[in-house]
């Protein structure tokens, strides 16, 4: 079950809820084309106060395999699981060339 021999080495994108913050699969799946992403997995939508009109994704904490970062646009805000070998660094260098 090795998928090391796979031609495609895009990671996978786990569909777990039925919405999404506008915009953000679009980033998600360019994310998932940059070596050493695994899986990405959107979490929980929830509000802010403040207001960001463009989309910004960043890089919260280490997780077990990985790192959560937080999307935002406008007022809507959503926690985003990145199972990955990256740096910290290097994660969000990718992050920012999938927002250009």
């Amino acid at each position: 079950m090795g998928r090391s021999k796979s031609k495609s080495k895009k990671g996978r994108l786990v569909w777990n809820h039925s919405t999404h913050l506008s915009g953000l699969i679009p980033v998600l799946e360019r994310l998932l084309t940059h070596d050493g992403i695994q899986t990405v997995t959107p979490g929980v939508i929830s509000r802010s106060k403040g207001h960001i009109p463009k989309m910004k994704v960043r890089v919260s904490v280490p997780l077990r395999g990985g790192y959560k970062a937080i999307a935002r646009q406008g007022k809507t805000v959503q926690e985003v699981f990145i199972v990955t070998n990256l740096s910290k660094t290097e994660l969000e260098d990718a992050i920012a060339a999938c927002l250009d």
